[in-house]
């Protein structure tokens, strides 16, 4: 058993609670209100609602490129780095990105997987001792999800997946599909689909999240690739006042997978609580995958971040939520129980 103290967010509301949190076995056995010295902060491990790992292989590669010519499939300069990539060079890439995002608080993502099978396969091999289980959307034939924890398509406009979708009712796994990132052509083509996740939504308009509402989907959104690429900012307050949203660094050769980042220009740059962008960054993509974690509370899954709160960034700061939304860093981060 162990405890672990220091000012804790606990629940669904984050609710800075200074006491300790009893763990044992991985499991959250109490969360105490308790007499303590430590200034540590607690809070639930990230899920990174929406990534591209594979293209780990070619960070910066596309600064300055349009959204077509740098991730568009299937000529785009992303595709063609993924197509030239020897396999051991490959996994090796995604397992040091793994890393990183351990050492910085994430205990899972969200990853639309290129290459089909193999691709699946590679991030499988890739994952192996990093402590951070990524949960695959793969692509291609359907057969992709005898390895994949689901499908994820490109968007409506690129193919029809049709048959993807069927494939992943019968197997009872999620299908997720980009949607509105150039523009709003393919959103209502994506929602007839049915999915169980939109990635990006830039460009919703009232029609859109009217349809989202009556199907309850889940929206990921990644605001700094949004603006990496220049395709806009999602309406976040919208998406939030009709539907769960969960936070996404999206494709690592844009942006450094790092939830703190995300979570600090979302908080900054949008109509939106710290407290619904922490959500964004833990339990929202927790719900959206079926993981047992993103909350501190008894009988959940012990996938904790401890932050330094006396660290020379974070001391002195009078809110330990707007703290960690809009100010903690990697440098900040003591340990990641998972």
């Amino acid at each position: 058993m162990e405890e672990i103290e220091g000012t804790v967010l606990v629940g669904q509301s984050f609710e800075p609670t200074r006491g300790r949190v009893v763990v044992e076995d991985g499991r959250i056995q109490a969360v105490e209100e308790v007499e303590t010295t430590s200034t540590d902060i607690v809070l639930p491990g990230f899920v990174n609602a929406h990534t591209h790992i594979g293209d780990s292989v070619a960070k910066e590669a596309a600064v300055g490129l349009s959204l077509e010519e740098a991730v568009a499939p299937p000529e785009s300069l992303k595709h063609r780095r993924l197509a030239a990539a020897d396999r051991p060079d490959l996994v090796t890439a995604m397992h040091r990105t793994l890393r990183f995002m351990r050492r910085t608080g994430t205990i899972s993502c969200l990853d639309f997987r290129e290459s089909g099978i193999a691709g699946a396969r590679a991030l499988r091999e890739a994952a192996h001792g990093v402590d951070v289980d990524p949960f695959i959307f793969g692509s291609g034939d359907q057969s992709v999800l005898d390895i994949a924890d689901g499908y994820g398509a490109s968007g409506a406009n690129d193919g029809a997946f049709a048959e993807q979708r069927v494939a992943c009712e019968k197997r009872d796994v999620p299908f997720a599909i980009h949607a509105g990132e150039p523009d709003a052509t393919d959103i209502h083509p994506a929602l007839e689909l049915k999915p169980d996740l939109l990635v990006h939504m830039v460009h919703a308009e009232r029609e859109h999240l009217e349809r989202v509402a009556e199907q309850s989907v889940p929206v990921a959104v990644c605001p700094r690739a949004n603006t990496v690429l220049g395709v806009g900012k999602p309406p976040i307050r919208k998406l939030l006042d009709h539907t769960t949203v969960a936070l996404g660094t999206d494709n690592v050769m844009l942006n450094a997978p790092s939830m703190f980042r995300e979570m600090a220009y979302t908080a900054k740059q949008f109509d939106v609580t710290a407290r619904e962008v922490l959500r964004m960054a833990t339990t929202a993509g927790a719900e959206i995958a079926g993981l047992d974690g993103g909350v501190i509370a008894p009988d959940r899954r012990a996938a904790l971040i401890v932050l330094d709160g006396d660290s020379d960034n974070l001391a002195g700061s009078v809110d330990p939520v707007q703290a960690v939304v809009r100010r903690a860093c990697a440098l900040d981060v003591r340990r990641v129980i998972a």
